[in-house]
């Protein structure tokens, strides 16, 4: 099976190419934009496909960030996400590709969603503001899987992980997710023997953890099923305080100074918990807790920064 991983040297990606370098019968099929395939180019995309023949496609692209920088660049985030969907979908299917996951987000679901978000509460009510641009592409990508398998027949699905974090993130000071920014700040903390350090908001949101290998083992898990769901949740089913992720941080990192809160900042969403009882009914649960999965992605965190290859 020749297998194509969208966006293979992002963090999600590099998770998919190291696991499924393990599975037996897949050759995987790579090419960066420093390779010639920009996404965002639909020639280049349709070229790509029409040269490699891939069986598979997953579609792990895409341009992210925390809320600073979702507030900041939406328009960049709402056009290259939906062209990346649109290119890499319609490129698949006019290929011949016959099956196809697309990777979307916990943040397609209402800001008010029920908790924890089940599939169904999706384009039930008024989405978060701070991240609004990236989940209507995301939401873009999916109903474009959803509605070429309905017209078509192709396998076209989508998975919905929740909040990501593992070897290979974005550390970058102001654009980086909660978990990354929090190990960089500690980090440099701890370096600089600082007495306090101040984390954004009240502390109070809730918010899940996906470690991306447990990511990369149920797309796996996914790929193997004969008809899955058009759409279904990828978490671990359970969710911890910012406050407590914090301080959770702060001593894997081994930082023993004061943690202030900046309540100016905002919250984002009040709590983000998917609800994963479809996957795991048909047999997949997650296997990192979160202090191992934390202690892994810091030693990867100092691997990478010793190597001068951290991003950000």
């Amino acid at each position: 099976m020749k297998l194509f991983i969208a966006g293979h040297q992002g963090m999600v990606g590099a998770a998919l190419v190291r696991r499924f370098q393990r599975e037996p019968g897949v050759a995987l099929v790579l090419r960066s934009r420093r390779d010639g395939l920009d996404l965002t180019n639909q020639a280049a995309v349709a070229d790509f496909y029409a040269t490699e023949k891939p069986d598979v496609a997953i579609i792990a692209a895409a341009k992210v960030g925390g809320i600073h920088a979702n507030n900041t660049y939406p328009a960049e985030f709402i056009y290259e996400n939906l062209v990346i969907a649109a290119n890499c979908i319609h490129g698949a299917y006019a290929a011949g590709v016959k099956r196809l996951l697309f990777l979307g987000s916990s943040c397609i679901y209402p800001k008010l969603a029920p908790q924890p978000m089940p599939e169904e509460c999706l384009l039930t009510s008024a989405l978060e503001p701070t991240n609004e641009a990236y989940a209507i592409a995301k939401i873009a990508g999916l109903k474009l899987a959803q509605f070429y398998r309905k017209q078509y027949g192709v396998c076209y699905h989508s998975a919905m992980p929740t909040n990501l974090y593992g070897p290979g993130d974005n550390y970058h000071p102001q654009n980086s997710h909660v978990l990354p920014a929090l190990l960089r700040r500690f980090d440099e903390a701890r370096e600089k023997n600082l007495p306090e350090v101040t984390a954004w908001g009240t502390g109070s949101p809730k918010r899940e953890f996906l470690h991306v290998d447990d990511l990369a083992d149920a797309c796996a898990f996914l790929l193997h099923l004969t008809n899955p769901p058009d759409l279904i949740n990828v978490g671990t089913g359970t969710d911890v305080t910012i406050r407590e992720l914090t301080e959770l941080v702060a001593s894997v990192v081994g930082y023993r100074g004061k943690i202030a809160w900046d309540a100016s900042k905002p919250d984002g969403t009040p709590r983000k918990l998917m609800d994963v009882s479809r996957l795991a009914a048909l047999g997949w649960r997650a296997k990192l807790a979160l202090r191992q999965g934390v202690e892994q992605t810091y030693a990867s965190f100092l691997a990478e920064k010793a190597a001068g290859v951290l991003r950000g």
